[in-house]
């Protein structure tokens, strides 16, 4: 039996334009929620590879990251079923252009919003989990890493065999 710890990998994109953040407005068991366009990193990709598709999946937009916001640690329980996870995200900012019409959102997503950081600050009872605050808030502050804070070994895809 392996008892080891594995938090869940996430990646989420922060994009700002003209003072304002997109969201994701998506279902959740705990009803509507807000956050930033971010889900799970799949075996195989990159965290940047990951970012992009998780942006382009929920908002219709591609996205160019430009720069690491941070790297986050948070643990969450879900009430109803006792379920408890650690999630390790990776933030990314960077640009969106403009929504495909042709793409429909990732299932779960209600639609996308532009909200001032006032606006996303008033709306804490709404966010999926306090990283979506946190992420922002570290963004508007002027944090940003180079890209390559986060190396992704060439074994990732393709497996070093001994």
């Amino acid at each position: 039996m392996n008892d080891r710890w594995k938090p869940s990998v996430t990646v989420a994109a922060v994009i700002e334009h003209e003072g304002r953040y997109l969201l994701v407005e998506e279902e959740t068991p705990e009803g509507l929620r807000l956050n930033n366009p971010a889900g799970h990193l799949e075996a195989g990709e990159t965290p940047e590879q990951g970012v992009v598709r998780e942006a382009l999946e929920e908002t219709a937009r591609t996205f160019v990251p430009e720069c690491v916001v941070g790297l986050y640690l948070s643990r969450f329980q879900r009430a109803a079923t006792g379920e408890d996870v650690t999630y390790l995200r990776l933030a990314y900012g960077g640009t969106a252009g403009e929504a495909d019409p042709a793409r429909s959102l990732d299932e779960g997503i209600v639609r996308t919003l532009w909200m001032t950081l006032d606006e996303v600050r008033a709306s804490r009872d709404r966010h999926r989990s306090s990283l979506l605050l946190r992420c922002i808030e570290d963004h508007a502050a002027g944090r940003r890493l180079p890209l390559d804070t986060v190396y992704a070994d060439p074994t990732l895809l393709e497996p070093e065999r001994k």
